[in-house]
């Protein structure tokens, strides 16, 4: 069972037991805070939200782990501080992360300041030619919050090159969804085990 809390920030906890139906015998199981994977993106011709969907399927995969898969615009420090871990997924931008995603970096940043020290994440970038540097800017601002990445940025390279390609919906291959889905399995399983 899974008590889910009214305020932000609260922190979910899964409890097991209770009392046992027997009159005589009463018992009570530890609750056991469950870990919290957030994912959060932003997407303009859908390529990153397949992304962060697939990452939040294959995360799924750990039980024990809630998933939070929120939309840059809505998410804020409480998403962040409440959370154990962190995907960060956007677009290449001419040549840089998303403007929702700066903006989300902007609001959150000095609230989140010292208060996530050490915790994993790792980048998805929907990319139309290179995207290292929206993945770059992504690590900067981990760095500072002193986050700790679990892999390499995955880049998923669409090539779309002309003003109409660019602006098309985009639909992600799947064998890269596979690979978004492996990292978010990973992420996952590793905040369970606690090797993150």
């Amino acid at each position: 069972m899974v008590a889910q809390s009214a305020s932000l920030g609260a922190p979910r906890a899964a409890c097991a037991g209770g009392f046992s139906a027997t009159p005589t015998i009463a018992f009570r199981l530890p609750c056991v805070l469950m870990k919290t994977l957030l994912i959060v993106y932003h997407s303009m011709t859908g390529g990153t939200l397949q992304m962060a969907q697939a990452a939040a399927r294959g995360a799924r995969g750990e039980p024990s782990v809630r998933i939070s898969l929120r939309n840059a615009g809505e998410a804020g420090a409480a998403d962040l501080l409440e959370a154990s871990g962190y995907i960060f997924a956007s677009p290449e931008n001419l040549a840089a992360m998303s403007g929702r995603m700066k903006d989300f970096f902007d609001r959150t940043y000095y609230a989140a300041l010292d208060r996530l020290n050490g915790r994993p994440y790792a980048t998805l970038i929907c990319a139309g030619s290179d995207g290292h540097s929206a993945a770059l800017q992504i690590e900067r601002i981990a760095t500072g919050w002193r986050l700790k990445a679990i892999a390499a940025p995955l880049i998923i390279c669409m090539h779309a090159q002309t003003p109409e390609e660019i602006l098309r919906s985009k639909q992600v291959p799947e064998p890269a969804l596979r690979q978004c889905e492996e990292l978010g399995a990973t992420l996952a399983a590793g905040l369970e085990l606690g090797v993150f």
